[in-house]
C-alpha cells in the first residue's frame, strides 16, 4: 500500500497522515480478530475466540479483552474454555505472546499435556529445551527455537491424531513425535511422570495463568477426520548439557514423590 503514499493528486493527504490512517487501519483489523479463510472453513474450522468477547470461556475475572486479545491481567487461575471439550483428533491454530521473562501454557488433553508459551531467553525454563517455547513441557524438546521477539505475536499449532502429537510455531513444525514408538520411552517416563495420561481423551481447552502477562488470540480449532492422514518427518531433539540433565533427573524424582505421597 505504498503506492498510496507516494501518488501526487489535487488535494491528497500529506504523507504522514497517510502512515498514519494505514497504521490505525492495519491495527482495527487486528482488535477485529482475523476470520476463518476459505481453507479452514472447508476443513471445518471452528472460532473459540475472536476478540470480541468471552463466550463459551470461564475465568475469575483475572483476563481482560487488550486490543482483540485475551490478557491475563492479574491472579485468578487459568481460562478455560467450557463449551465443548478438544475433540480426540483434532488441529489448533492460535496467536501468542508474553512479556520478559513471562511463562504460561496451552493444555490440551486430559493431565499435563502441554504447549509451553515461554520468554525462552529471560526465564529460567528456556535453559532445558524440553522447558522452551512449543515444548510438550518436561517432555519433548522442539528441534529449534524459532520464537520472535518477546512483544511480538507468535503463531502455534497443536495437532493430534491418535498416538501422533505435533507442534508448530510460526510456520515451523518443532514437535512430530508417535508416542507409542518405544524410540521414545524415556520422555513418554517423563510425560507421565508429570502427569500426562496418555489414553485419555476429552479435556477442556485450558490456557495457563502463571502469574505472568501473556496474551492469546485468534484461537481456532477443529476435528481431524479419521481418513487425513498426517504428515510427518522424523523428530530430532536438541542436545542437552549434562548439567541441564542433572536438573532434569532431580525434578522428575519429585514429580515421581508427589505421585507416591498421594
Amino acid at each position: 500500500m505504498v503506492w498510496l503514499v507516494t501518488m501526487k493528486k489535487p488535494n491528497a493527504l500529506p504523507t504522514a497522515v497517510f502512515l498514519v490512517l494505514l497504521s490505525t487501519l492495519a491495527t482495527v483489523a487486528l482488535q477485529a480478530g482475523t476470520p476463518l479463510s476459505k481453507e479452514e472453513k472447508k476443513q471445518g474450522f471452528e472460532v473459540l475466540f475472536d476478540g470480541s468477547g468471552f463466550d463459551g470461556w470461564k475465568q475469575l475475572g483475572n483476563w481482560r479483552l487488550e486490543n482483540g486479545a485475551m490478557f491475563r491481567a492479574g491472579m485468578g487461575g487459568s481460562i478455560v474454555y467450557e463449551k465443548s471439550k478438544v475433540p480426540d483428533d483434532f488441529e489448533l491454530r492460535f496467536e501468542w505472546k508474553v512479556g520478559p521473562g513471562s511463562n504460561s501454557g496451552i493444555y490440551y488433553r486430559p493431565g499435563q499435556y502441554e504447549y509451553q508459551v515461554l520468554d525462552n531467553l529471560r526465564h529460567g525454563n528456556g535453559r532445558n529445551p524440553r522447558t522452551t517455547a512449543a515444548s510438550i513441557y518436561f517432555a519433548f524438546a522442539p528441534e529449534m527455537d524459532s520464537t520472535k521477539p518477546v512483544g511480538s505475536w507468535n503463531t502455534g499449532r497443536i495437532v493430534c491424531k491418535g498416538t501422533v502429537i505435533q507442534h508448530w510455531l510460526n510456520g515451523h513444525r518443532v514437535i512430530d513425535v508417535d508416542y507409542a514408538d518405544p524410540r521414545w520411552a524415556y520422555n513418554v517416563e517423563l510425560l507421565e511422570a508429570r502427569g500426562g495420561f496418555l489414553g485419555r481423551r476429552g479435556a477442556y481447552l485450558s490456557l495457563q495463568d502463571h502469574n505472568d502477562p501473556v496474551w492469546y488470540r485468534n484461537i481456532r480449532i477443529r476435528t481431524i477426520p479419521k481418513d487425513e492422514k498426517l504428515v510427518s518427518k522424523p523428530h530430532v531433539e536438541p542436545s542437552i548439557p549434562e548439567g541441564v540433565l542433572a536438573g532434569e533427573a532431580k525434578k522428575l524424582e519429585g514429580y515421581r514423590s508427589q505421585k507416591k505421597s498421594k
